[in-house]
């Protein structure tokens, strides 16, 4: 049975290209991560959508 270990911090958000897909990675409040594999036609879309928003 794996160790259970308290969450005091999942780092940082990372973004990283792995073979085809971009591997997205978001710290929750509370603990754990969001993990999210996108196309680079998806995160282009994302950065157009953010960049309307945030300016």
């Amino acid at each position: 049975m794996a160790a259970m270990k308290p969450r005091t911090s999942d780092g940082p958000m990372e973004v990283t290209k792995e073979g085809r897909g971009i591997i997205m990675r978001v710290p929750l409040e509370g603990g754990g991560r969001l993990v999210v594999e996108l196309t680079p036609d998806e995160a282009n879309q994302l950065r157009d959508e953010l960049k309307g928003v945030v300016g």
